[in-house]
């Protein structure tokens, strides 16, 4: 067995519900797959004092999964008083309506199509919800849409699908873009430097106790498939399934789909660079 500590993030172990910080609990959605892992994290967050939560990615449209999000809020003595989005993908978002019905809350994010109120999000923007602090922090790549909220109590980041638990995500092309992902990474980097992050609260998979780390991982895994792929169109490869198939032999036939998007989106920063 190999040691958690040993593994890129330092992954915490199995994923649960229940507590993972000091202000964050995570309610385990029931839609485990290749692509969501063991489900997709629904986050309650709030301050230990206060009697207001914010809930970050309600998750799917499961009726039984959004009762326990809301009736977790409760037992901590919690009432939801502001619904968050780290992107648009149904797993993350489909909920997102039903819940607010649930709950009476508004519901914030990046895109407009999928806000239930005035307010949206945007870069460097502060939500403070009864004394809680969440930071606005912009990382496109994954999806245009994507953003990370930076919990600066408890040296957490809460990032969606631009960091995972466990393995490493796509970029969705078209929508996602490689340059604008490898950004995202760096700004997350800088978090870990400069704001001292310590903890990735992902969207799917185990909470990571070393944030740079993960985010040092993803960066050089990048550079390696962008290298195999750079090599791959050199040799005669020149088509997305053609890479894919060559680049990604060692990878799930089922995730071949999620690599093509992500190979797409290779090639098109290698062009844009003049690297092939």
């Amino acid at each position: 067995m190999t040691d958690a500590a040993a593994l890129p993030g330092q992954p915490r172990g199995a994923v649960v519900s229940g507590p993972a910080t000091e202000r964050a609990v995570n309610v385990l959605a029931p839609n485990p797959s290749a692509m969501t892992l063991d489900g997709t994290n629904t986050w309650v967050l709030s301050e230990p004092d206060s009697p207001l939560a914010v809930v970050v990615d309600p998750g799917p449209l499961d009726e039984g999964h959004l009762a326990r999000v809301r009736d977790t809020a409760e037992r901590l003595g919690k009432r939801v008083a502001l619904t968050l989005l780290t992107h648009g993908h149904p797993d993350h978002a489909e909920g997102a309506a039903r819940f607010a019905e649930l709950t009476g809350t508004p519901v914030r994010a990046l895109d407009p199509a999928l806000r239930l109120g005035d307010e949206g999000l945007s870069a460097g923007q502060v939500v403070t919800v009864g004394g809680l602090e969440l930071r606005v922090v912009p990382t496109p790549g994954h999806t245009a849409d994507s953003l990370s909220f930076h919990l600066p109590a408890d040296r957490a980041v809460l990032t969606g699908d631009t960091i995972l638990g466990r393995g490493t995500t796509m970029v969705a092309h078209p929508d996602g873009r490689l340059g604008d992902y490898l950004d995202s990474l760096r700004r997350l980097r800088s978090l870990t430097v400069d704001d001292g992050v310590r903890t990735v609260l992902p969207g799917h998979g185990p909470v990571l106790e070393d944030a740079q780390g993960a985010v040092e991982f993803y960066l050089a895994h990048r550079a390696h498939r962008l290298a195999q792929v750079e090599t791959a169109v050199e040799d005669g490869y020149t088509t997305p399934a053609e890479v894919v198939a060559h680049v990604y032999a060692d990878v799930d036939r089922s995730l071949w789909p999620a690599a093509e998007l992500s190979v797409r989106a290779q090639l098109e920063y290698l062009s844009g660079h003049g690297l092939i």
